[in-house]
């Protein structure tokens, strides 16, 4: 849960950064002209502790006031939603017995700080060129376009194979649903993967993040390779959690987003997060899905008739084996539907059948 936190503590300081933005033209005017500057993003009581001196500016932001500003020594305050420059040329004094693995006085000084504030710091380095972003114990080095849209490229590729393994496993576990050869292990590895392309979707939203207006095609392909995943994770869990209400269903994601990539590759944890026990884990014995995903993909039926479908039978298997009769008693299927439910399966079972084969 921590890991999950600072992952979206960051996605938001590299959305606050990101090129496009009036921010980060400011940050790049003073990068260019190799002036360096040490911005904090806030004023609050807490960060009148460290200021000392400087003048009260009060303006409107904009990127060429901040190039100009950063020509002085001093750090810039600057109001927290950005808007506003506040002061110019003050001296920060944080506490000099706070930890910091920096060097420089520049950048030990915004460590300090926002650790002390829990502000947004901004160095920027006269010498090196760097941008660099502290935000309480969270740092980041900010990266040149070309080597963000280089890795995010790659994440692209990776998501690809990843997502074509998960296709290919979750057409098995499908398969075997119609066949009733279910097993917890086969149910596990689905789920593994389905966590998998999720992390990496994590990881390249990062970088889209980072990148800003210059990110828009790799968002467009990592939304179409992702569409829909956590629609059908909730059903996979729905289907084979001990317990399938939609807290407990909550619970099984939270407790995947927490897992580290050891436990996530344990099988063992996976089956305790779905509510049984680590023996059933190895267990070769069958189980039956209740059907919410497969019943899912039939054109046009309602949720609400899905839930009642499973109310009624308890388990996939058995609204398979359910007669044209036997289905129209359920409330809200009349004879029409119940063909149309019957002919849908019909036709996803041959369909799956066919893609086990490719």
């Amino acid at each position: 849960m921590k890991e999950a936190s600072q992952l979206e503590k960051m996605n938001d300081l590299l959305r606050l950064v990101a090129p496009g933005t009036p921010f980060r033209d400011g940050l790049e005017n003073v990068l260019r002209a190799k002036t360096g500057a040490l911005l904090v993003v806030g004023y609050s009581p807490e960060v009148m502790e460290v200021v000392d001196g400087g003048f009260s500016i009060n303006c409107d932001f904009s990127p060429n006031y901040l190039y100009e500003l950063a020509k002085m020594d001093g750090a810039i305050i600057l109001s927290e939603d950005l808007k506003r420059i506040l002061y110019a040329n003050t001296q920060l004094i944080p506490d000099s017995s706070i930890s910091s693995i920096e060097t420089g006085i520049r950048h030990r000084t915004a460590e300090r700080v926002a650790k002390q504030t829990g502000k947004l710091v901004v160095s920027i380095s006269q010498r090196r060129n760097i941008i660099t972003l502290y935000q309480g114990t969270l740092r980041y080095a900010l990266k040149e376009i070309g080597v963000i849209l280089t890795k995010a490229n790659q994440a692209i590729q990776t998501l690809e194979k990843y997502r074509a393994v998960l296709g290919q496993a979750s057409t098995n576990l499908t398969a075997s649903e119609f066949e009733e050869l279910v097993t917890m292990p086969e149910v596990v590895n689905v789920i593994q993967r389905i966590e998998m392309v999720l992390r990496i979707k994590m990881e390249i939203k990062r970088f889209i993040n980072e990148l800003g207006n210059e990110g828009r095609l790799i968002s467009m392909q990592m939304e179409e390779l992702v569409s829909n995943i956590e629609e059908e994770a909730w059903l996979l869990y729905k289907d084979y959690a001990k317990d399938d209400s939609d807290e407990k269903i909550r619970e099984i994601i939270l407790g995947l987003k927490r897992s580290t990539d050891d436990e996530l590759l344990d099988v063992n944890h996976i089956v305790r997060l779905l509510g049984y026990p680590s023996s059933a884990a190895t267990s070769e014995e069958y189980i039956a899905a209740r059907g919410y995903r497969v019943l899912n993909k039939i054109p046009r039926l309602p949720n609400v008739i899905i839930h009642n479908l499973v109310e009624r039978f308890g388990c996939f298997p058995n609204v398979m084996a359910a007669t044209i009769e036997e289905l129209d008693e359920v409330d809200g299927i009349g004879e029409v539907r119940a063909r149309t439910i019957k002919e849908g399966l019909k036709r996803l079972q041959e369909q799956v059948f066919i893609d086990r084969q490719m």
